[in-house]
């Protein structure tokens, strides 16, 4: 399933619970023109030690990219933490951000130490670029990251200067989204727990079976 939403802005999205999702074509419908460098970004996986596990998860979205036409960089936020404004030169670069998932939790610190939460907040009034992610890439764009803790451990901390639980998303979205729901992912109960919690709460949220993508364009 595709959900289509009016834009909020100029910069594209394309947000899917797992992977590329079930809209490749609308994808590649959105890649743009002529740039088509990308930076590929995956820091939500800076909490493991399974380092070469972590390589064959990459290498295999990488080669995804790849197969679209993308011409794929790793731009690692670790690299720039208290470098905003090397990091911003840098990803001026491109004209695809594609941000995996991981630990939603770790993506924000990661986010917010290297700068790039607000380098993004910057990105999106422009029109040539497109940022496409899936689980945590998605979910980091909520106003808060509460009710996400049911699905991510909030207490990884894999940066000695980042001690505090940053409970604020990047407010580009108004609404949370909850991957892998009633998906056949180890994560679908989790999901589900925090559905409820969002109801609960009155909070607004979309629910994404792996496999659906919003489309922001």
């Amino acid at each position: 399933m595709l959900i289509n939403l009016n834009s909020i802005n100029d910069m594209k999205f394309y947000l899917s619970s797992y992977k590329l999702g079930n809209e490749i074509n609308k994808l590649k419908e959105l890649l743009p023109d002529e740039n088509k460098k990308t930076a590929y970004i995956s820091n939500a996986l800076d909490f493991s030690d399974d380092l070469e596990r972590r390589k064959k998860s990459e290498q295999s979205d990488i080669e995804q990219l790849k197969e679209l036409g993308l011409d794929v960089e790793i731009v690692d936020l670790r690299d720039y933490f208290d470098k905003q404004s090397g990091l911003e030169e840098k990803i001026l670069e491109f004209g695809v951000i594609w941000v995996r998932g991981g630990n939603l939790f770790v993506l924000r610190q990661a986010m917010k130490l290297s700068g790039f939460d607000e380098i993004l907040k910057k990105l999106i009034e422009k029109d040539n670029i497109l940022y496409g992610a899936y689980s945590a890439g998605v979910c980091v764009l909520a106003p808060t990251l509460k009710g996400m803790d049911l699905l991510d451990d909030p207490n990884v901390k894999p940066y000695k200067d980042q001690p505090k639980v940053i409970w604020d998303g990047l407010e580009i979205l108004n609404y949370s989204v909850i991957p892998h729901y009633q998906s056949d992912h180890a994560e679908a109960e989790s999901a589900q727990k925090a559905v409820e919690y969002m109801i609960e709460n009155k909070m607004l949220f979309k629910a994404l079976k792996d496999g659906e993508v919003i489309i922001i364009e």
